[in-house]
Parts: C-alpha cells; structure tokens; sequence
C-alpha cells in the first residue's frame, strides 16, 4: 500500500506512557558521539518548562565531546538566542531554528526570511497549530497530553486561537503560503522538517520540495503519534530525497516500540537516517544522557559504531554544516 493509498488513522498527541526503562550507558556509547549533533532539543528558556537551559545544555555536550544541536521552540524563532550561546559557551555550535505555527504567522515567508537571516538551520513546517496535530484541541483528548497542549487550550479558551494550518488543499496541492515559504528556506539552505503534518501532507511537502530542487529535508520523528509512518512509508519518503528523523523521547515514552523503530531505520537504511532527543521535559532524561542512552540501544540492537555515527555525527553535520 503507498502512502496516497493508505487511509488517516485516528491520532492524538501522545501513544503509551513513560517507561521509566534503566539503559546504563557505556563509555562506548559515549564514544560514538563524539562530534555529533542533535538537532531536536527543547530546552530553555521557553513558555514551558524545561529542564535545563541553553547554555547548560551546551556546557554538557561539550564536556562529553558532542559538537552542538539545534533548538527548537513550538513558539519563537532562536535564531539570535543561538548565537548568544555559541558565544558563551566557547567550542559549541547552537543553532537556531523556526517553527511555523500561529506565533510567528504561521505559513509565513517573512518570518522565514528573517530566520534564514538571523542563521537559523530548520524549518519546521506546523506543529501544534497543525490541522493534523488534535492533541492541543478541546476534545483532542485528555490523557497524559503533551506539555505544550495544555497552552493551546488556554488560547482556545481566551478566544486568540486561529484555525488549524495545513500545507495542502482539497485536492491535495501544496499551498501557495507553503510554496513561498519554501522558496526562502532554499534561498538560505536551511532544512525543511516537516513538524507535525500528516501523511498527505508530509508527501506533498516532500514531493515539492524534490521538484523545487530544495536539498535538505527531514521527516521529523517518523514513529511519533501524529505521525505513525509505517516502514514502507518512510521508505518511499527516503526514496523522494528526504532523510528520516527517529527521535528517542518517541521511543523512550513507549508511543512507539523500540523494535519497530529499529527495523524501520534499517529498511530505509542508516544513510538516510538521523536520530535525534526531541529532549528538554522536566520528567525526561537530561539532553547529553538521552542522547548516549539512545546510541546505548542502537548499539546494543547491533547497529555498528560506524552505523550510529552516521546518524548521529556524519549526516547531521552535512546538514547543519554545509
């Protein structure tokens, strides 16, 4: 079945609960990363809480020989923030990045103009302003949501919380906002990510991303709920050009299983994979230790050192980098 063939399912934001699963770290698994990038972290300063802040975040991976990572914000553009931590915090790369929800516009290329010149290295298409994305929604469900949900139904209550977006219209066509905002993002060789949209979105994206000539794409946390791409789907998103994003917190929360994550990273193949935290909550694992705890399994599933620094070090270091 392709991806046009196969139906919607019924999603919400979270899948599962937390595991609270012990994966002792190795001073292999520490090795393995040297060098390498995250490029999800959501750490603070934001609207929500948050563990530990930027700057701390980067002092860690420094000291465990990681080179940097990318951060993310559902509301704000850090871009300037990121310079402001590389500075502080000399030998790291932070990097900053855009998210296209109402806060800054939504499908907005000015918004993503200025981030491109401000450095930003990701664009993510919605996320919990998303049509696909109910979770923040009344009536999106009301077990164990996501942090950010609960500030999407204090808008929804105060009356400042625009429709839903999407990328495509009813046949299926990306949308003119989307087609500009793509334009920006190769005129400034950023990466597109495609958030939270659903599986006919996230195709039409990738599909005019290839024939727009835009080089860098990313499928953002392939097994995340919202999401659920099978391994055959993300295949054929590997096969459009675009790499394909496995978050450990997607994992580690049990919205997914390891197994299932691991046999679809090697369908699509190590090459066309980078995994990432999508860390930062309060009730998570610290950044840098989720990171090492996440090539911990890959390790110990078989993947091979080589392997795991490719993911991990090789192609988000041509992405971020190049």
């Amino acid at each position: 079945m392709t991806l046009e063939q196969r139906p919607e399912l019924q999603e919400g934001g979270t899948a599962g609960s937390p595991t609270q699963e012990t994966i002792p770290v190795s001073d292999r698994a520490w090795k393995v990363l040297e060098g390498a990038y995250d490029l999800q972290v959501h750490v603070g300063p934001d609207v929500i809480a948050r563990r530990i802040d930027d700057i701390d975040c980067a002092k860690e991976f420094l000291a465990h020989g990681m080179k940097g990572f990318v951060l993310k914000s559902h509301y704000i553009q850090t871009g300037e923030r990121a310079q402001v931590v590389t500075k502080a915090v000399a030998g790291s790369k932070v990097f900053g990045a855009l998210t296209l929800n109402h806060s800054v516009g939504g499908l907005n290329p000015v918004a993503v103009e200025l981030a491109g010149r401000s450095g930003c290295k990701i664009v993510w298409m919605p996320t919990v302003d998303a049509e696909n994305e109910t979770a923040g929604r009344p009536g999106g469900g009301a077990h164990k949501l996501p942090f950010w949900a609960k500030i999407q139904r204090e808008l929804a209550a105060e009356g400042i919380s625009p429709p839903p977006l999407s990328v495509v219209d009813a046949s299926g066509h990306l949308v003119e906002p989307a087609r500009r905002c793509l334009e920006r993002i190769a005129k400034h060789n950023m990466i597109l990510a495609t958030g939270h949209l659903g599986r006919r979105e996230i195709v039409a994206l990738v599909r005019t991303a290839k024939d727009t000539g835009l080089k860098k794409v990313i499928v953002t946390h392939a097994e995340f709920p919202s999401q659920n791409l099978t391994g055959e789907e993300q295949n054929e998103l590997a096969d459009m050009g675009a790499i394909i994003e496995h978050c450990f917190t997607t994992t580690y929360t049990g919205k997914a299983t390891w197994e299932s994550a691991f046999a679809n990273i090697r369908r699509t193949g190590v090459s066309r994979t980078v995994i990432s935290t999508d860390l930062g909550q309060a009730t998570n694992p610290p950044v840098a230790e989720g990171f090492a705890m996440f090539a911990q399994k890959l390790l110990d599933a078989g993947f091979s050192h080589d392997d795991v620094r490719t993911m991990a070090v090789t192609i988000p270091s041509r992405l971020v980098e190049e």
